[in-house]
């Protein structure tokens, strides 16, 4: 058994940019710290001329000794190398300090709004794409972006060096000038035909990248399912075979990458003999001094220096640019959930009207069409069904959760498009199925409904669910810190937490989506003596598997693939015989708080 890794697979909302727009993006990125990057510019300026300077010194010193030795003169020359290399060394570390602390702002500043665009997004997107893809573009990808500032760094400092050499060897000897020069084309060539295949196999090695970290925490996140069945050798085995794709899409990469440096060495080489084999005969003829012919070698490095230079960081230019095409794509994903307006509710009541809903997860295979539906203030509302009703799809369609196609949704008569999906959303409260906590303390996930809040408000919200029993059970009560997801905890301790989560919102809007399926009967009894004050009170849409969360609800919707069959109380439905009666007689009567109340009498 295997399962399918789509490693080199691109996402939907993957895209191609030019070079042009890719550095105008980047520019973008670098303006906030102009001032930094000017400083920068006049430090590798300064830090040219001190690295040019140093052979010609040198070079002078030759012709200098072979003239005439004096001590003056030797003292002279080497202070002056020695001031050289110190100004050089301050220089560089002041270069080094300015360009860690600007890229350091520009990743920080690329990963904001990376997971800024990402917390924007419907759940339909978290849906189609595997967190750890996600996960991989924000993190590792923007650190990849940063070689393209280092390069462009470099580069400055190169082309500064280039300029400078060229002038030293025009005025040493014009004819051996032009001849090295004939060289720089070739190079150029050879780096522009490599740019394409170089950005190929870098994007495939980042999706490969992202794929197994995808792979690696799926994995381990069902190690429980894993465990139960005993798949751990399976998974492992999956690994293995990931990993030697892995290794194969990496090796392409290197290999591909480190070609270019090799060939860049061969063309420099041969421009090296070329020049030594012509500066001699000048040198032979007198047409160079001893110290102008050292120049001239040293300024023939310098000027292939920075070719190779920049091959030896393509690799790393490549990686920053594919990185950035991908962080960029993220950013420029858009939500599916589209708010046409940004009006603002001062208040809601909690009036709730659906008309002519046309709903799909998938394209043509639709969920609800021309589904409509009323529910009036403060009124209880269940919706019941077997699996792929539509029941949850409701209530994620309320939340703006997902995006509908068609027909309509309003709140207190205002169409939940048109408003600002912020504001409404802080008179929405919802406990799903499977409660999601954070690490931290019992406390600190309760706040996280209302940030604000202060302990007392806290402890009301936790108290006022079955009297507090459950966080007097808890060995240090609301301060009991959980492991993440609430893994030390019990499924209904973790439903209790949501609930007075919720409950400190103090929504408007109250949706249990299955809040009580996966808990035990005592803890449901707790919940429900909770509810029952609260549903008084507010407009409350419950998502049922139990009949004791259905039984005293003011109205139940009976839906069958997106379509509502019946609808009334408990006793009407019954006394129908219809499908809700189907539905009890198979599942919900089977269910009962009766030995649960009996036992606590006996207490």
């Amino acid at each position: 058994m295997a399962f399918i890794m789509d490693g080199l697979e691109t996402e939907a909302y993957d895209r191609t940019y030019h070079d042009r727009v890719l550095f105008a993006r980047i520019l973008k990125y670098q303006m906030p710290f102009r001032k930094k990057i000017a400083w920068i510019c006049a430090v590798i300026f300064l830090n040219t001329v001190v690295m040019t300077a140093g052979p010609i010194l040198i070079s002078a010193s030759i012709d200098i000794i072979l003239k005439q030795v004096t001590a003056l003169s030797i003292v002279l020359l080497s202070s002056g190398i020695l001031i050289l290399g110190t100004g050089g060394w301050f220089l560089n570390f002041m270069l080094q300090r300015l360009n860690t602390v600007v890229i350091g702002n520009m990743v920080k500043k690329l990963q904001e709004d990376a997971l800024a665009a990402v917390l924007d997004h419907d759940l339909s997107f978290f849906d189609q794409y595997p967190t750890g893809k996600t996960v991989s573009r924000i993190t590792s990808d923007t650190q990849d972006f940063s070689y393209i500032i280092t390069l462009f760094t470099e580069l400055f400092t190169e082309i500064l060096i280039f300029v400078m050499v060229i002038i030293w060897l025009g005025l040493i000897s014009p004819l051996l000038t032009l001849v090295l020069v004939g060289f720089a084309p070739v190079a150029f060539i050879v780096a522009l035909g490599f740019r394409k295949i170089a950005r190929k196999v870098s994007q495939n090695a980042k999706r490969f990248t992202a794929s197994i970290n995808a792979h690696i925490q799926e994995s381990i996140s069902g190690i429980m399912v894993a465990k139960t069945f005993r798949q751990e050798e399976t998974i492992y085995q999956n690994f293995l075979e990931s990993n030697r794709q892995g290794y194969r899409v990496g090796l392409r990469r290197g290999l591909t990458l480190s070609a270019i440096f090799p060939i860049l060495g061969l063309v420099s080489g041969l421009g090296m003999a070329v020049l030594v084999y012509l500066s001699g005969f000048q040198l032979k003829d007198s047409g160079l001094s001893p110290g102008n012919w050292y120049l001239f070698m040293q300024a023939v490095g310098f000027f292939f220096f920075p070719l190779m230079s920049i091959a030896s960081f393509w690799s790393q230019f490549q990686d920053g640019l594919a990185a950035a095409e991908r962080v960029f794509s993220l950013i420029d994903s858009r939500p599916k959930v589209i708010q046409t307006g940004n009006e603002k509710m001062s208040s809601m009541d909690g009036k709730i009207e659906i008309k002519n809903l046309y709903f799909s997860y998938k394209e043509n295979e639709p969920v609800f069409q021309d589904f409509s539906l009323s529910v009036p203030v403060k009124q209880t509302v269940a919706f019941v069904g077997h699996t792929g009703a539509g029941k949850s799809s409701i209530a994620n369609l309320l939340a703006r959760f997902y995006e509908f196609q068609g027909g309509g949704i309003f709140v207190d008569d205002h169409d939940i498009r048109t408003l600002d999906i912020a504001e409404y959303r802080k008179y929405i409260g919802i406990v799903p199925q499977e409660p999601f906590l954070f690490a931290g303390s019992i406390r600190d996930n309760i706040r996280y409904g209302r940030p604000d809040a202060g302990d007392a408000e806290i402890r009301d919200a936790a108290f006022h669910i079955g009297s507090g029993e459950w966080v007097t059970d808890l060995p240090a009560g609301l301060d009991t810190i959980i492991t993440p997801r609430g893994g030390n905890i019990s499924m209904g301790q973790r439903q209790l937490v949501a609930l007075a989560r919720v409950l400190l919102r103090d929504p408007r809007i109250f949706i249990l989506d299955e809040a009580t399926a996966s808990v035990d009967p005592f803890t449901e009894l707790q919940i429900q003596e909770g509810l029952s004050e609260i549903m008084k009170h507010r407009t409350v849409i419950v998502i049922a598997h139990r009949l004791s969360t259905v039984r005293h609800v003011d109205r139940i919707i009976v839906l069958d693939h997106g379509r509502i069959v019946e609808e009334g109380n408990h006793d009407q439905l019954l006394a129908a015989g219809g499908y809700y009666s189907e539905l009890y007689n198979t599942y919900f009567r089977h269910q009962s708080l009766d030995y649960v109340e009996k036992s606590r009498e006996l207490e």
